[in-house]
C-alpha cells in the first residue's frame, strides 16, 4: 500500500511539472482513498488487535475462555481472528477487535478453581446433620484440595429453604465432573437420610363469597 501511494505521488508530481492540471486526478485519487480507508478499517483494526493479543498474552492456545461472548478453547490466535471451539464442538471464528473491545475472562488461566454449589434444606430438617453429610461427602472425594480449605455454610433463609453455601476447591481439570458428581451425591445422599431439598411453593388461600346486602 505505501509502495502503490508514493508511486501516486511521484506520478502526480511529475504531471505537474510537465504543465498537466492534476486537479481532477487529485479529486479521483482522494475519493480512492477514502473509499480504500474505510474499506480497510476493520481490517485494520483487526490487525491492530492481534498485534495486542500477540504482546500481551491474555491468552494462549489451549486455553478455555470467554471472550466477545463465546465460550471455548483456543485453537489459533492470527494476526486477523481468533478460532475457538465450543464445548458443543462448534468453531468458532471471531475478530480480533471483538476480542479485545470486550472482557475477557481466562478460565483455565490458574490451577485452581472454587466449586460453588447452592443447596437448599427444609426448615423441619436439621441443620447440624445436613452439614455433617455435606462435610463428609466433601471429605470422600479425594478430587478435593484440602488447601485452600473448602466452606460449608448456611447462607439464606429463603422463601422455602434454608440455603447452604458448598464451595470446594479443586484443579482446574476437575472441575466440571467435581461439580456435577458431588451435585448427585448430595441429593442421593440427602433421600437416603430422610432430608428434604425442598423447591418453591405458593399457597393459595380461598374465602367464600360474601352475600351481598340489599
Amino acid at each position: 500500500i505505501i509502495y502503490y501511494t508514493l508511486l501516486i505521488v511521484v506520478v502526480i508530481a511529475a504531471a505537474g511539472q510537465l504543465g498537466i492540471n492534476t486537479t481532477s486526478f487529485l479529486t479521483i485519487v482522494g475519493a480512492a482513498g477514502l473509499a480504500i480507508g474505510l474499506a480497510l478499517k476493520d481490517s485494520l483494526s483487526n490487525f491492530a488487535s492481534g498485534v495486542m493479543l500477540i504482546l500481551f498474552r491474555p491468552f494462549r492456545v489451549g486455553d478455555v475462555v470467554n471472550a466477545a461472548g463465546v465460550t471455548g478453547k483456543v485453537e489459533t490466535i492470527s494476526m486477523f481472528t481468533t478460532i475457538m471451539n465450543t464445548p458443543d464442538n462448534q468453531k468458532i471464528i471471531v475478530p480480533n477487535s471483538a476480542i479485545t473491545s470486550s472482557t475477557i475472562t481466562n478460565i483455565t488461566a490458574n490451577e485452581t478453581r472454587r466449586v460453588d454449589l447452592v443447596i437448599g434444606i427444609g426448615y423441619e430438617d436439621n441443620i447440624g446433620k445436613a452439614k455433617e453429610i455435606l462435610n463428609r461427602l466433601i471429605e470422600e472425594d479425594d478430587r478435593i484440595l484440602s488447601d485452600p480449605a473448602p466452606t460449608i455454610a448456611v447462607s439464606e433463609l429463603a422463601d422455602s429453604s434454608v440455603n447452604f453455601v458448598v464451595r470446594p476447591w479443586v484443579k482446574t481439570e476437575d472441575y466440571w465432573i467435581v461439580y456435577f458428581d458431588l451435585t448427585e451425591k448430595i441429593k442421593n445422599t440427602f433421600d437416603a437420610e430422610g432430608i428434604n431439598i425442598p423447591y418453591p411453593q405458593t399457597d393459595v388461600h380461598l374465602y367464600p363469597e360474601k352475600p351481598m346486602v340489599t
